[in-house]
């Protein structure tokens, strides 16, 4: 099977975007064939057909592997963090991304590791067995009920690097690169956001040059 196998969205990466001309370059992921059941779990899918990832990406076909948690509780991290952040336009691949950064931690500290472990536990009780296969509404309602624990603020505010900060979110979100050494963005599409309707000439006027 080629897949692309998601990179440790803390290691340092190629940007998906041309910061020069702000053109957004196809997603390098990597296809790689190998065996991914030497970890503990093992999350997997597709991106779908006629997306803008999956016309930028080398395969459709995605996997990532745990070395801590099982598949179940990383599905079950995916489904907690689109809860928490919901996008429509990002694909479970991304989400991938927050179990995998917590699968790290966990593997490097017990505490953190057992955190996880019963956090995820409760959330599947909650649910009467499986959180990630419960309706959107239980899912909201089980969230909400356990705001303020430190199971979930360590998921919520892991979400906040692993679900913005790669290439993937980038490209669904136009993300067009870093330019604070090129001068800013006033010259290189300050206002070429295309999901806000332009504002009017007196909201926003010509930008003062100098």
């Amino acid at each position: 099977m080629r897949v692309i196998p998601i990179a440790d969205s803390s290691a340092p990466a190629a940007s998906g975007c041309d910061e020069d001309t702000g053109e957004v370059r196809p997603v390098k992921l990597p296809l790689a064939r190998r065996d991914f059941l030497k970890g503990s779990g093992l999350l997997f899918g597709t991106l779908a057909t006629g997306t803008l990832l999956a016309g930028l990406a080398p395969s459709t076909a995605w996997a990532l592997e745990l070395k801590k948690l099982s598949t179940a509780e990383g599905a079950a991290l995916m489904a907690m963090g689109r809860v928490l952040y919901p996008h429509e336009k990002l694909p479970d691949a991304v989400y991938a991304l927050l179990a995998k950064d917590l699968d790290a931690t966990a593997a490097g500290d017990a505490g953190a590791a057992k955190l996880l472990a019963d956090g995820i536990a409760w959330l599947n009780r909650s649910a009467g067995g499986n959180f990630a296969k419960a309706s959107a509404a239980k899912r909201l309602e089980i969230v909400r009920g356990m705001e303020g624990t430190a199971f979930f603020n360590t998921v919520r505010g892991q979400c906040i690097t692993s679900l913005y900060d790669n290439d993937m979110a980038y490209a669904v979100f136009g993300y067009p690169g870093a330019s604070w050494d090129k001068g800013g963005y006033i010259t290189r599409g300050f206002q070429d956001l295309k999901w806000l309707p332009a504002p009017s000439q007196e909201a926003s006027p010509p930008a003062f040059m100098g």
